[in-house]
């Protein structure tokens, strides 16, 4: 894998997909994510291990965790709510995993039926878990707090209980922290704002930021967050996504566009364009009549565009 500047997570095979109605089938979903590993993105969120009553979406999560994790160059990660879907997601073989935090008392009790400090308590479960394990066998854990710029159901969200968070979860030993504006409410200033606070409270443990583009302001967001020191952004192939528990949590930050972004900056992700385009077209064939989004796959890539490595 080449030097990249700026690392893209694609969370679109767990976050793109748990809030679609058409259940995706389980042989696309691969072709998918393989399709995407091909484009070079470095890291893939490919499923939840949530309870498939939840999100039936996700009743494949070990047949399709384990194909993922055949493929070469690519880290896999498994979105998990609890200390049992940690527990599956490591027999499996996963070896990174994210818990969902939210800063939001309703969210958190909507999201995973748990308060704000209650989903901590089941973070530090997880780290005894992986402090159990083997040296070879353990696996690493981000501390994602969702709803960390605002929330649908509370409303706003004080930036102080985003900073005892992060430092929580520092604390209890998570090896990273990602911030979360899972309801699109963010805005660049506060983006700049917070993230600049989150890093002099936890240092280089905040490693990501996930961003929705429901507003229309994904984009200058993932700048923010850049110039705020972070280097590891999420988005999903065709804006696709959005929490099912928090209404109208709609799609997030679109990779094709993000890619192109940053890739037309000067920062190189590593990700080869005509590839990502080449998988999107197997997301739009196996989900007849969702909707996808995305200005670089409607016009195209401008004539003279050179990839940041070749600039």
């Amino acid at each position: 894998m080449s030097a990249i500047d700026i690392q893209i997570s694609e969370v679109g095979p767990r976050d793109g997909l748990q809030n679609t109605r058409i259940f995706m089938p389980t042989d696309a979903k691969k072709a998918w994510i393989a399709a995407l590993a091909a484009a070079g993105l470095p890291e893939i969120e490919v499923c939840s291990f949530v309870n498939p009553k939840m999100i039936a979406q996700f009743a494949d999560a070990v047949e399709v965790a384990a194909y993922s994790l055949t493929l070469p160059d690519v880290s896999i990660v498994a979105l998990v709510p609890n200390l049992k879907g940690a527990e599956r997601a490591v027999e499996v073989g996963v070896r990174r995993i994210s818990l969902p935090i939210s800063a939001s008392e309703a969210h958190s009790r909507s999201n995973v039926r748990k308060s704000v400090d209650e989903q901590l308590d089941e973070l530090a479960r997880i780290v005894a878990l992986r402090n159990s394990l083997p040296t070879d066998r353990r696996f690493q854990i981000t501390a994602g707090i969702s709803t960390a710029f605002g929330c649908t159901l509370q409303g706003e969200v004080p930036e102080a209980d985003v900073l005892r968070i992060a430092a929580r979860a520092v604390e209890i030993d998570a090896d990273s922290v990602s911030v979360a504006d899972t309801v699109g409410y963010a805005n660049p200033a506060q983006v700049r704002r917070l993230l600049s606070a989150v890093r002099a409270e936890i240092g280089g443990r905040l490693e990501a930021a996930h961003f929705h583009n429901t507003r229309g302001l994904g984009l200058a967001n993932c700048v923010a967050a850049i110039e705020a020191g972070v280097r590891s952004l999420d988005s999903s192939m065709a804006g696709l996504g959005g929490c099912p528990y928090a209404p109208g949590a709609s799609g997030n930050v679109i990779t094709e566009d993000l890619v192109f972004m940053l890739e037309s900056m000067g920062l190189r992700t590593g990700v080869d364009i005509a590839k990502l385009l080449d998988a999107r077209k197997i997301l739009e064939a196996a989900l007849p009549g969702a909707d996808f989004y995305g200005h670089l796959a409607k016009a195209g890539v401008p004539k003279g565009f050179a990839r940041a490595e070749a600039a």
